[in-house]
């Protein structure tokens, strides 16, 4: 593994700002394209209830979902914010917010007691730093010799990222979901927007988030870094252990300024990091760095990762690898890219769709399939995020696809090799961001319309006071 100190220095980085185009295309702040994620509808609960039924089909050990109830968050100081990726924990919901209205929507809580009649019950981190949004967030049951309780973690992001705050998450202790305490901050390089995703974890009697700061590398000239682990053992003084430097890898110059990468294929492809995931024990992680692939690393030793293996693209497919999953014990990997352009020369002509790999032997990861929906290939409707696949999430052997105007699609992947779709929720005007999967519902956050709860039964029929 190559050992070098970084080649630039901050104020170079700036001005590669303006002397690099970038080239890549998808959810990319760095790629010159004019689309936004935070522009988008957002409905009143009002016009919620006018909708038209949501489209509803499944079979197999989906066949008998229901929309149970749908529910937007509450205005706050009078905004009505949209929301972003959803999680839940022990009962509740925790919904994650966007940029409408400026932002600064906080956490929005949802006790699921009566999954058809969801109530917010608090919002939180939506005041600790102005001017930025929240649309991240991981809730789990930490036991430390410092904290033993529920604790949230948080990304902020800077709408300015050259303003005089700094990005990052921020910890909290979610205990009693009514009364969320705020317990810490961490930050990240002040002039990158903040931590875009991220995940927590207990390794033994240890708590670390693995964070994702895209263009930390790019801003600072290579003195940060984006793929961190940090300790939060103690989430009033997490401590940064790690970060990961691209150009360790042989395929990587020492010249990689951060995020143009002269690929072997001959293209310059973009290389950030934009999620990362840890497989149940914490003993790898799963980092989703764009066109490098899902970059795989040993973490039993967080203070020192190995790098292991990564994914990897044909010469003609855009790379964008955006979200992971794992399935069948840890042996299979799921890798969503999310590609909003879909015509480049060069590259096929496709909107981002899912991969599937054995990673049995993770130093090799083996494509076994990959797996398109009705959208992928809708090229006439041009650059949109609408036609894209967003997030995965795994329960047993039914893979959960978030895609925006598709809503969440269902698949079986019993057989890794032939994926097959089994079923589709699509709510009406659907632009859903974000799906997790409970034995006793499925939830899903449509950026537009709040919070949508699925249930097995028949018979059901969604609150009509929330629809």
């Amino acid at each position: 593994m190559k050992i070098h100190k970084p080649f630039l220095n901050i104020a170079l980085a700036s001005a590669l700002v303006f002397s690099f185009a970038p080239t890549m295309s998808a959810h990319d702040a760095l790629d010159g394209s004019d689309l936004s994620k935070g522009e988008r509808a957002v409905f009143s609960n009002e016009e919620i209830q006018n909708l038209s039924d949501p489209k509803l089909t499944g079979s197999k050990n989906v066949s008998n979902l229901t929309e149970s109830a749908a529910v937007q968050i509450k205005e706050l100081a009078g905004k009505q914010n949209n929301t972003a990726d959803v999680y839940a924990h022990k009962g509740f919901a925790y919904l994650g917010t966007h940029t409408a209205n400026g932002g600064n929507g906080g956490v929005r809580v949802f006790d699921l007691k009566d999954p058809s009649n969801p109530k917010e019950v608090s919002v939180f981190a939506h005041d600790d730093v102005a001017g930025t949004w929240q649309e991240k967030v991981i809730v789990k049951s930490i036991d430390t010799p410092d904290f033993k309780g529920d604790l949230a973690v948080v990304s902020v992001q800077q709408t300015n990222r050259l303003a005089d705050t700094a990005g990052g998450f921020l910890l909290y202790d979610v205990t009693d979901p009514y009364n969320p305490e705020k317990l810490g901050y961490w930050e990240t390089y002040g002039k990158t927007r903040g931590t875009h995703e991220l995940y927590l974890t207990m390794q033994g009697d240890r708590a670390l988030v693995f964070a994702s700061n895209p263009y930390a590398d790019f801003y600072s000239g290579g003195e940060e870094h984006d793929f961190q682990i940090v300790d939060v053992t103690n989430p009033a003084n997490p401590e940064t252990l790690w970060q990961f430097d691209p150009r360790s890898l042989p395929e990587v110059p020492d010249s990689f300024n951060g995020y143009n990468w002269n690929a072997p294929d001959g293209k310059s492809r973009a290389v950030f990091n934009h999620s990362v995931i840890t497989d149940h024990n914490a003993q790898y992680a799963y980092v989703s760095m764009w066109d490098l692939g899902t970059v795989i690393f040993d973490i039993k030793d967080p203070e020192n990762p190995v790098y292991i293996g990564r994914t990897d693209y044909s010469s003609t497919q855009q790379g964008a690898a955006h979200s992971a999953a794992l399935a069948k014990g840890g042996n299979v990997l799921i890798e969503t890219r999310e590609v909003s352009s879909p015509v480049r020369a060069g590259y096929e002509a496709s909107y981002g769709y899912t991969r599937i790999f054995d990673i049995k032997d993770k130093s090799n990861p083996k494509l076994l399939s990959e797996f398109k929906t009705d959208l992928t290939e809708k090229v006439e409707d041009g650059p949109t995020f609408a036609n894209t696949v967003h997030d995965p999430k795994v329960h047993g052997n039914t893979l959960y696809l978030s895609h925006y105007a598709g809503g969440v699609y269902m698949v079986d992947i019993t057989d890794p090799s032939n994926p097959e779709q089994i079923g589709q929720y699509a709510p009406d005007q659907a632009d859903v961001w974000g799906v997790f999967v409970d034995r006793n519902y499925v939830l899903a956050s449509d950026m537009g319309q709040g919070l949508k709860v699925l249930q097995k039964g028949k018979g059901q029929k969604p609150n009509q006071g929330q629809r």
